[in-house]
């Protein structure tokens, strides 16, 4: 089992103003990250909010990150493909490549809320449509390929992006929020898959985990590429069971009421519930239940021990990847201090002879 850690949503600044340490915690993570051995480090592309705000470019901070590692992968978690060009992609993503001596990897999705469309208000009616020949004209400029775009006179052009990549292709996954047929488009793209536990148990996932296999061997993979499953997880460890749950209570609630479609199981088994039928105190017991169901099976939340009952369970589902969200809200010294908890049990997990 491999695992990398994972950036989202780190909270803005009191003042609404920049601060020289709000990217601490990403670079120093992935220092750590990189001595330590873990796999790589993701992060997301975020608009319009001030909570993830200081996320607007993955390879922007990509590069920031190339240039303090040597040996951790560099990805996207995720490129939201419909709101770019698909020879900026490649460009931007081959100048990290460059800058790393050839470690990134790059997860694209879809998006899903209209404000992020103001940046390409034409791609929101088609955006999953947008995603997938998105992704296939990424990967072929990455290979050198010359594509046909309309020039701003009107007239059709060959192009190449430059500079050209370290990497002959392009690790590429797909970043799917639940729904089987991403899965199943992520196998027949011969992708790997980035996904989550809201909405969706582990049960469900190791489901569609089989058919993504499924689709994946079908695609012509290579004996023995059964393609690759990433899980993203909530990540903080303690040596105390209550420190840790007290420590991530609020953060946690908060990721949680952002989810519209919040569920009164935090797997997604439970009734549908609309937040805006609710008063705010039955809303707000609502969250407090699914945080309890949370807190006890979504993440990489406690205890180490705890922790490592969590990732057999993830092991079982037959996923290949756990990325740890270690910025959801927990101060970050906290976070920082934790990292070592966070590195026993990823020692652990590699002990397992799969």
């Amino acid at each position: 089992m491999d695992f990398s850690l994972f950036y989202f949503a780190n909270e803005e600044s009191p003042d609404d103003s920049g601060s020289p340490d709000q990217y601490k915690l990403l670079l120093d993570g992935a220092r750590f990250a990189d001595q330590r051995g873990f796999s790589a480090v993701w992060t997301p592309e975020r608009h319009f909010h001030a909570f993830g705000g200081n996320y607007p470019n993955p390879a922007v901070l990509g590069a920031a990150v190339a240039a303090v590692t040597s040996r951790v992968g560099i990805r996207a978690g995720s490129v939201v493909a419909p709101l770019h060009h698909p020879v900026r992609i490649a460009e931007e993503w081959a100048v990290v490549d460059n800058l790393s001596g050839g470690r990134v990897g790059v997860s694209f999705a879809s998006g899903w809320h209209p404000r992020d469309f103001a940046l390409f208000p034409e791609n929101f009616a088609d955006r999953k449509g947008k995603l997938m020949s998105t992704v296939e004209q990424v990967r072929e400029l990455w290979r050198g390929a010359e594509l046909p775009f309309v020039d701003g006179a009107g007239d059709k052009q060959h192009v190449r992006s430059y500079p050209r990549p370290v990497q002959t292709e392009l690790p590429v996954w797909i970043t799917s929020s639940g729904g089987l047929e991403t899965f199943r488009e992520a196998g027949r793209a011969r992708a790997g898959v980035l996904t989550h536990l809201i909405g969706q148990d582990l049960e469900q996932l190791a489901e569609k985990i089989a058919v993504y296999r499924e689709e994946y061997a079908l695609s012509g993979a290579a004996d023995g590429d059964r393609g690759h499953v990433v899980l993203m997880l909530h990540t903080y460890l303690h040596e105390s069971e209550a420190v840790a749950k007290e420590a991530v209570r609020e953060p946690l609630c908060t990721y949680l009421r952002g989810f519209a479609g919040l569920t009164m199981s935090a797997g997604g088994k439970g009734r549908q519930i609309d937040p805006d039928s609710l008063s705010p105190r039955h809303f707000e017991a609502m969250v407090e239940r699914s945080f309890e169901r949370y807190y006890q099976e979504g993440g990489l939340l406690g205890t180490v021990e705890k922790a490592v009952a969590t990732v057999e369970r993830v092991r079982a589902a037959d996923v290949d990847e756990i990325a740890c969200l270690i910025d959801f809200g927990v101060d970050q010294n906290e976070v920082l201090a934790a990292l070592d908890l966070l590195d026993t049990l990823r020692t652990a997990a590699a002990r397992d002879p799969r």
